[in-house]
């Protein structure tokens, strides 16, 4: 059987570029590395094997920048950072990190980078980044100090909560996004108010 190849059409560097990219993430998000081929990613993208060295290089680069697009979360933005109680800013704060969570990020954050090239160094670096980031930019919203170690590192461990939520709400379905948001929402909230000020 035959699969269909979408129709090629004239694109600039950086739509072919972001075309490719897409094509990778919804294969990478479905299956293991060693399971996708560059023939397959050509395909799904729908241009020519070639075009996928000319812009990444090989299969293992292409990877690790769906990693990286996947795994560091968008800007909160030029909006002012969140104002009023505590508990709006909390609100606030995994509102955003939550909304940014789409099917491949979500395999990417909890499942597939493990099971992509393995703990090398690069995706370990990549994830760390990640997370650090993630952490810093929780930590402004709440109105913590992101150049407190300490916070910084009690933010980053409650990653590590948040993305088991994301992966029983997305991946196990034993907990829906309303349920996820109240435990991450709870679990922020009293990190924020308890934990912090006694560090």
């Amino acid at each position: 059987m035959t699969t269909a190849v979408p129709p090629r059409r004239r694109l600039d560097p950086d739509e072919r570029r972001e075309q490719i990219l897409q094509a990778a993430e919804r294969l990478f998000a479905e299956r293991p590395y060693a399971q996708v081929s560059t023939t397959r990613i050509a395909q799904e993208a729908g241009v020519a094997r070639g075009l996928l060295n000319h812009y990444f290089g090989d299969k293992r680069a292409l990877y690790l920048e769906v990693v990286r697009r996947a795994s560091l979360l968008p800007e909160f933005g030029d909006a002012p950072l969140p104002r009023g109680s505590l508990e709006e800013r909390v609100e606030v704060a995994v509102t955003w990190f939550l909304g940014s969570i789409t099917r491949q990020r979500a395999s990417y954050l909890t499942v597939r980078a493990a099971e992509g090239v393995g703990e090398d160094a690069e995706t370990r670096a990549i994830l760390d980044q990640a997370q650090d980031i993630a952490a810093g930019r929780v930590l402004e919203m709440v109105g913590g100090d992101p150049g407190d170690r300490a916070a910084r590192a009690v933010v980053r461990a409650y990653g590590e909560l948040a993305r088991g939520a994301i992966r029983e709400w997305s991946r196990e379905e034993n907990l829906s996004r309303p349920q996820a948001h109240l435990l991450l929402s709870r679990a922020l909230l009293t990190i924020v108010r308890d934990v912090l000020p006694g560090l």
